[in-house]
């Protein structure tokens, strides 16, 4: 056989061989569809958040694959219940990682749930993007399928005690927390704080998430002289310490985070949370907002859930607004790597709400400040027109 036609040869066999050799499949994507799942808690102590975060995320899916998709793609979004429960939420994300075999998940709820899962996710090469939490183990330590939307609760904390000891002269700090991996962030950020200011923490009282007795917590911290109550607490504990300490004539000013900026708490029958502080990542549009997109928003939202978007169901929306935006800029050929590409390569994304995020190489946390609010009148209400940070 000349070389000609050995050479001939084999290129014909490399032709016959070629079409074998094809793209590997990519988890959770398929010519016509994106799987994203999401834990949450639809059912246990913070179902008020994580159902109306969850109904927020699809409502924007389903009006995107109404129009197309992405990239000829739809999203089949799936929503496991977790009950705020370490063993539920472990069993839920097993599920959409080796049944479904998700894509990535969104918006993942509860710190300590978060926290059990990560290492599951991250074996199968799944991201795990904008988790409900505002911990620091969202994207600490550095892992390249980690993204937080939020300023860290030890963030929040630091600047609120920074602003109440500098600008309002408090004097005696004192901490009610969860027992949980969230609560001891909030006890973090008042610790790491004072220690900045030469202060320190005059009391601290822990309790189960279940709780529903602070009294003897409350009485307490009373004795102990404080002046400024920071809060590691959510909504329904949240709801009681206010009102409990207002039975025991206890007018303290308390302060919480992201995760006790609801609305509920500030509609509370009878006025209880009138005067509560909570720090915010963003501030909350409410139905009446003037902005034309977010009242549309807000009346697509009641018309399909026949409630009103909370601040989680708005946080859900936003972070559904940055997933989609980032896969759309991965392009057809989706993979995780050109999600996390398109991810990082986020700047300046502004949501609907008119709330800036940004992400890069080495930043997988959106932001670092955040907004004092207090509740007047029933509403949540900006203290000052620009964010805080320490």
């Amino acid at each position: 056989m000349s070389v000609l036609n050995r050479i001939l040869g084999c290129v014909l066999s490399a032709a016959f061989v070629l079409p074998a050799i094809a793209a590997e499949p990519v988890r959770g994507v398929t010519d016509t569809e994106i799987l994203i799942g999401t834990v949450t808690d639809l059912s246990g102590v913070t179902a008020i958040q994580g159902v109306n975060n969850a109904n927020a995320v699809r409502l924007l899916f389903e009006e995107l694959n109404a129009r197309g998709g992405i990239n000829g793609r739809k999203i089949h979004y799936i929503v496991e219940d977790s009950q705020y429960q370490v063993p539920r939420a472990v069993q839920a994300i097993n599920k959409l990682l080796n049944k479904d075999q998700v894509f990535m998940t969104l918006q993942d709820g509860g710190t300590p749930m978060n926290n059990a899962t990560f290492a599951m996710a991250h074996e199968k090469g799944t991201p795990k993007l904008l988790p409900l939490s505002a911990a620091r183990a969202m994207f600490e330590p550095f892992h390249h399928l980690k993204f937080s939307q939020f300023a860290s609760y030890v963030d929040q904390i630091r600047a609120a005690v920074k602003y109440f000891v500098e600008q309002r002269g408090k004097k005696t700090v004192c901490v009610m927390y969860q027992d949980t991996d969230f609560g001891k962030d909030v006890l973090a950020g008042a610790q790491l704080q004072t220690e900045a200011m030469k202060m320190t923490i005059a009391g601290t009282t822990a309790h189960k998430p279940t709780d529903v007795d602070f009294s003897a917590n409350l009485l307490k911290l009373k004795e102990a002289n404080c002046d400024l109550l920071v809060l590691g607490t959510i909504v329904r504990d949240t709801q009681q310490i206010i009102s409990q300490a207002r039975k025991i004539g206890w007018n303290v000013d308390m302060v919480g985070q992201t995760a006790s900026y609801d609305t509920a708490i500030a509609e509370a029958p009878g006025g209880t949370g009138e005067g509560f502080y909570s720090m915010t990542a963003s501030l909350y549009a409410y139905p009446d907002d003037p902005r034309p997109a977010v009242r549309d928003l807000q009346t697509r939202y009641r018309a399909k859930y026949g409630i009103d978007m909370n601040y989680i169901g708005q946080v859900g929306y936003s972070a559904a607004e940055i997933a989609v935006d980032a896969l759309k800029r991965a392009g057809r050929d989706l993979t995780v790597e050109t999600l996390v590409a398109a991810m990082e390569s986020t700047k300046d994304f502004v949501d609907v709400f008119g709330t800036h995020y940004s992400f890069g190489p080495n930043k997988h946390q959106a932001t670092t400040s955040a907004y004092l609010a207090v509740i007047k009148n029933g509403r949540w209400v900006p203290v000052l027109d620009h964010a805080l940070a320490y």
